[in-house]
Order: C-alpha cells, then sequence, then structure tokens
C-alpha cells in the first residue's frame, strides 16, 4: 500500500456513507409505516445503527433543538462532514 491516510479516509469515508443510508432508510420506512413504525423491525434494524449518530448529534446539539429533528441534524452533520472527508481525500491524492 503506498498510502495509508488514503485508505483510513476511505475506510472513515464508507462509514459516514453507512450511517448516512441508514438514517435515509430509516426516515424512508418510517413514512411508509406511520404510526405503527416501533413495530416495524426493519425500522428497529436502522434504529440500532443510527442511535450512535444520534446520541452524539443529540450531545452536541442545543436544548432548543426538539427531539423530532434531531435525526436532520445528524443527516446534515453527516453530509458535511462526507464532503469533508471527500476534499481531505482529493488532498491527499493530489
Amino acid at each position: 500500500m503506498g498510502h495509508p491516510e488514503l485508505f483510513m479516509l476511505s475506510i472513515v469515508r464508507a462509514l459516514v456513507e453507512v450511517a448516512m443510508l441508514a438514517l435515509l432508510g430509516q426516515g424512508i420506512v418510517g413514512l411508509l409505516s406511520g404510526a405503527r413504525r416501533q413495530a416495524n423491525p426493519i425500522y428497529q434494524l436502522f434504529a440500532v445503527v443510527t442511535r450512535p449518530v444520534i446520541r452524539l448529534a443529540r450531545a452536541i446539539t442545543p436544548k432548543a433543538i426538539i427531539e423530532r429533528h434531531v435525526p436532520f441534524v445528524a443527516f446534515l452533520l453527516l453530509f458535511w462532514l462526507w464532503i469533508f472527508l471527500a476534499w481531505a481525500k482529493r488532498y491527499l491524492a493530489g
């Protein structure tokens, strides 16, 4: 391997992508299931994957942000992290 930094950035970026897709999937399943979303096993699976990201977003957001909006904040934070990692990867590669 020529560049271990690029490899590590690729791994972190892939993990961010998985978390973003899990949040997106959880949102779609939540919309389709409606009020019964907590009983849906797919929604529960997505909730297990996204729980650490949502907890981190809750920890860094002010209390004025209501609980319902925290997954949106988490998704936006992950999106900007994903953009930053893409920029860092391009900077290290070029």
